[in-house]
């Protein structure tokens, strides 16, 4: 059997089953990584509007059973999220974050309520309605009384003053009681990436003070609690290999989550991975990281046909075409950034962060003529999750 005859296989036993065995997703892998390198006159494209959207004949298979998941469950709709990046304080100090406490380049911020609500009626009237509110673990909206009290006097006056939005929160891991205070507040959905499944991967990416069995911990609570969680990871970090891709996708069939966030590994320059010479998993360049990104996208999504899944900031970073590639991998949900654009250049996770043009709010006029010219369309709509 040949190659293009065994990957058609293996997306059938995907799409039938929803599920692969460690060996098969493995070889599945290994046949995209090898239609690229061995043969790139054999690339094809996925629509003739994006002449740099080029993948293999294996790729296609991929993400054509990809799109027919997402359409089964969701058509053609693509969901906004209001993305405000309401501060840049982060008591923690991972190795590849650009807002680490450690970091001591970059200017501190922090949103004042009005300011926020302020970002919140620019996006209602573009037609928002999800709030996305994310931040560094913030000192001043920490694990305490106090600190929750700030944080749900935000999202209570959110809710109360948008009733028909939700209110998503991604600021880190917290205790039980203080998820459920913010939920008793009006959140509903939670994003908090899992990073790695792999203890030992996820060590190498933060410091000793934090630990994965913690991360799962908040996981848990948030889903016990009644929030529709997002769990997720990154793609090319330094010693991430494809046997640790498959413990992250047999962690996330555990878990179950309503969302899925992943997007490219992007240095920042100003943390340890930055600053060292490690590279990135097998040595991935800025195209093979897009790449794969887009591959374990589409597999995320016949896995989880169901799920909410971006097409990330970082993809777009990528490439210009990075967002609309990632719709034509499964992705269904946009997150345009929303915050004022003096905090949007100061959140700076990793370097070359996009943050202008169709990323702002008020490139919304030519982000809607991409995403329809690419046979989506965006949806003024709450976006719950689907069943599942």
């Amino acid at each position: 059997m040949n190659k293009l005859s065994r990957m058609a296989e293996l997306v059938g036993l995907l799409e039938k089953e929803q599920t692969l065995t460690d060996s098969d997703l493995r070889e599945l892998f290994d046949i995209l990584a090898e239609s690229c390198s061995e043969d790139a006159d054999r690339c094809v494209q996925i629509r003739e509007e994006i002449p740099a959207a080029r993948c293999t004949e294996e790729e296609a298979l991929l993400y054509a059973a990809a799109r027919r998941a997402r359409e089964k469950y969701y058509g053609n709709d693509v969901y906004l999220r209001g993305l405000i990046e309401f501060t840049n304080y982060c008591r923690n100090n991972c190795y590849y974050c650009g807002i680490r406490t450690g970091n001591t380049r970059i200017d501190r911020y922090r949103l004042d309520k009005d300011t926020i609500l302020e970002c919140c009626r620019e996006g209602y009237a573009l037609g928002f309605r999800t709030f996305v509110l994310q931040g560094g673990e913030d000192p001043y909206f920490a694990n305490s009384i106090n600190g929750d009290e700030r944080l749900c006097d935000i999202v209570s006056s959110i809710h109360g003053e948008f009733p028909d939005c939700a209110v998503t929160l991604s600021i880190g891991e917290r205790s039980r009681e203080s998820y459920q205070r913010l939920f008793d507040a009006g959140a509903r959905r939670y994003l908090l990436r899992h990073e790695a499944a792999s203890p030992d991967l996820y060590r190498t990416l933060h410091p000793s003070e934090m630990s994965l069995e913690n991360r799962k911990r908040c996981l848990y609570d948030l889903k016990e609690i009644g929030y529709q969680v997002g769990a997720g990871l990154m793609v090319g970090p330094p010693g991430q290999t494809t046997e640790h891709l498959i413990e992250d996708l047999k962690y996330l069939q555990e878990l179950q989550p309503d969302m899925i966030g992943i997007g490219p590994y992007i240095p920042q320059a100003d943390t340890p991975f930055g600053r060292s010479t490690a590279k990135c998993a097998q040595g991935l360049d800025k195209t093979q990281k897009l790449q794969l990104t887009l591959r374990l996208l589409a597999v995320l999504r016949i896995l989880f046909p169901y799920a909410l899944i971006p097409s990330t900031t970082a993809l777009a970073s990528l490439d210009p075409h990075g967002r609309i590639l990632g719709l034509q991998a499964g992705a269904n949900v946009i997150m345009p950034n929303l915050s004022p654009a003096s905090a949007r250049e100061n959140y700076s996770i990793y370097d070359n962060k996009l943050y202008t043009g169709a990323e702002s709010a008020q490139g919304m006029t030519a982000l809607q003529k991409q995403v329809e010219a690419a046979g989506y369309q965006i949806v003024t709509d709450i976006g719950d999750v689907k069943c599942h």
